[in-house]
């Protein structure tokens, strides 16, 4: 006997999320724990990962989120989860394969949202356990794990107030080694969101502007609009959503005579990402090798 992959809770998640309104995340695997593997042999249960957490648990808690990410649960509010109408249909069918899940739309929109656009960058995620060596299966976890949490970060931009979300820009950039920031009037401000010092010393000034969209494009009007609100004193600017430009803001950016940065949704969670804004640190690992010099 073994434990089950992470993709074989999928079924068991939605039986229990079937059962209730919403349940807390922690709430659902231990009853998908009680109810589908407490016959397993203790020794398995109570299997342990390097960090101290649940094997089992940890897995059902995989098969959540990957459930999530093709729109079969949803988190209503905080630490709480409940299946959708999506997953009630599928529920019907009593079989939900990792194939099935890999195939499907909205899983493969959800992916493509926040993936990289780093040039020659290999897809780890999919790598051959009988062919991968240990650093590339690690590589291919700590991956997986930087695409939930860059997901879950996006998500989580585009429900907050759009005017924090100004100020979660103007944080990023004061964490990039910008100068002060000055958050501007939220009425009147003639499309500039936010003005930051390009240095310490503040010589050089920077406007931005912050959309927080959920599907519609930044339109080459936007830009116009920006570009127009910048005064004589600067001809830099920065341009983020959470959303995507189309073709036309990207062409109104790049010929304009001022300076236009565009940052659109995967673009911001990588800054995000790498500059740790808006994510902490949860477990650290340590790969140690054989230290030769001890022995000579």
């Amino acid at each position: 006997m073994e434990l089950p992959k992470y993709h074989e809770t999928f079924i068991p998640i939605l039986e229990i999320l079937n059962t209730v309104e919403s349940i807390s995340s922690r709430d659902l695997a231990n009853q998908v724990l009680k109810n589908y593997y407490s016959d397993l042999p203790q020794e398995l249960l109570t299997q342990k990962t390097s960090t101290g957490a649940n094997v089992l648990i940890d897995r059902i808690l995989w098969g959540k989120s990957y459930l999530k990410m093709a729109k079969f649960v949803s988190y209503p509010k905080r630490g709480m989860v409940q299946i959708t109408d999506k997953g009630k249909q599928v529920l019907k069918t009593g079989s939900l394969l990792l194939q099935d899940l890999q195939n499907d739309q909205d899983f493969k929109n959800h992916r493509e949202s926040v993936k990289s656009k780093k040039e020659n960058e290999t897809e780890l995620d999919t790598v051959s356990v009988e062919n991968a060596s240990p650093q590339d299966l690690i590589d291919s976890g700590f991956s997986t794990i930087e695409t939930e949490v860059k997901s879950e970060l996006l998500e989580k931009l585009k429900e907050i107030d759009p005017y924090y979300f100004e100020k979660v820009i103007l944080i990023l950039l004061k964490s990039m080694g910008y100068g002060d920031f000055i958050e501007t009037s939220k009425s009147g401000d003639g499309g500039i969101d936010g003005i930051i010092n390009e240095d310490k010393l503040g010589l050089e000034k920077i406007y931005t502007q912050a959309k927080r969209y959920n599907e519609n494009k930044v339109r080459e009007k936007d830009i116009r609009n920006f570009i127009g609100a910048m005064s004589g004193d600067t001809s830099k600017g920065v341009f983020i959503t959470t959303s995507t430009f189309d073709d036309a803001a990207v062409k109104k950016a790049r010929e304009a005579h001022h300076s236009i940065i565009l940052i659109d949704g995967a673009k911001l969670v990588d800054l995000m990402y790498q500059y740790k804004v808006g994510v902490q640190t949860k477990t650290i690992y340590e790969v140690k090798e054989l230290d030769n010099d001890f022995f000579e």
